[in-house]
């Protein structure tokens, strides 16, 4: 990775034990060094091609999976940005799962239970649109909701949320020590950006699918969700898996910030196709020589004409 790059990654972590405050330190528009949209789309194009050959060797390696955890609020590109980063990769070797309101059978486990039963097998990526950050982040602006989760009324106290940060982080690091590698991305969008984003979905017919009259509603909650938000990254941004704050005014940056991270994780694995035992050589060598002599093939014995009577 280049060197500006890596100082992009850099810039874009929460640095653990640091009390950050998203208007103050994280700006929505920026990019970085990047002097336009075409510089980032060539890096991008680059960037997808190194993170394909990063998932063949993880994949063949079999030791780590990657799991990658996307937060955002409405609008900021979590969809478009998995579909442009994963364009390149193994579909074989991916799965993403996006986490809707829970269910009955999920209310009647704890708030981890459904994460755990999507987590990736090693050797591929897991991508989770959504997660259980939901529950320090919607369920905290909407304290109704916890209502709905059957706790034990001497669990519903005012440390909760507290409490489930460390639940969150020891899972992580439970993770982490098991060799799943945690990545957290948040995108960063502005309020104005939004505001134009969910306007174009209602003035362009083939958006209009992507537009809810409950995405206006949760927009009012604005200001309670940046609250959320920065209480989150100062609690459960940590050495093991740590936050990285994504601006997502620009997408075309967006996408190259998320697959420069994505790789830069991937280089730190030191990541190799598995060695081949002499044994494994001699078999190799020995099924070549097969295949060899069955393409030539052994000499086919002359045709004999039969005479006919005359």
């Amino acid at each position: 990775m280049a060197a500006s790059l890596e100082k992009l990654v850099n810039e874009l972590k929460v640095p653990p034990g640091r009390q950050i405050d998203l208007k103050v330190d994280f700006d929505p528009g920026y990019t970085g060094h990047i002097i336009s949209k075409e510089d980032a789309q060539e890096q991008l194009v680059a960037g997808i091609q190194e993170l394909a050959e990063g998932q063949d060797k993880l994949y063949a390696q079999d030791t780590y999976a990657l799991f990658i955890n996307l937060q955002a609020m409405d609008a900021a590109g979590k969809d478009s940005t998995i579909k442009h980063v994963m364009s390149g990769v193994n579909p074989q070797g991916v799965l993403v799962k996006s986490f809707k309101v829970p269910s009955e059978e999920e209310l009647d486990h704890d708030y981890l239970w459904r994460n755990f039963l999507e987590l990736p097998e090693r050797g591929n990526i897991g991508i989770f649109n959504r997660s259980y950050y939901e529950e320090v982040l919607v369920v905290r602006v909407h304290p109704d909701l916890l209502e709905r989760q059957k706790l034990p009324p001497r669990l519903k106290g005012h440390d909760i949320w507290e409490r489930r940060y460390e639940e969150i982080n020891n899972f992580e690091k439970y993770l982490t020590d098991n060799g799943i590698i945690v990545l957290k991305f948040f995108l960063n969008v502005s309020k104005e950006i939004q505001k134009k984003r969910f306007l174009e979905r209602i003035d362009q017919p083939d958006k209009n699918w992507k537009f809810s009259a409950a995405d206006v509603l949760e927009r009012r909650h604005w200001d309670a969700y940046m609250d959320a938000y920065n209480e989150m990254f100062n609690h459960t941004s940590t050495s093991w898996a740590p936050w990285y704050i994504i601006p997502a005014d620009h997408k075309w940056f967006t996408r190259l910030a998320v697959v420069s991270v994505i790789n830069h994780t991937l280089d730190g694995l030191k990541l190799a196709y598995p060695k081949v035992s002499p044994e494994q050589k001699a078999a190799l060598k020995k099924a070549k020589e097969e295949m060899e002599q069955e393409e030539s093939g052994p000499a086919q014995p002359a045709r004999i004409k039969k005479k006919r009577n005359r």
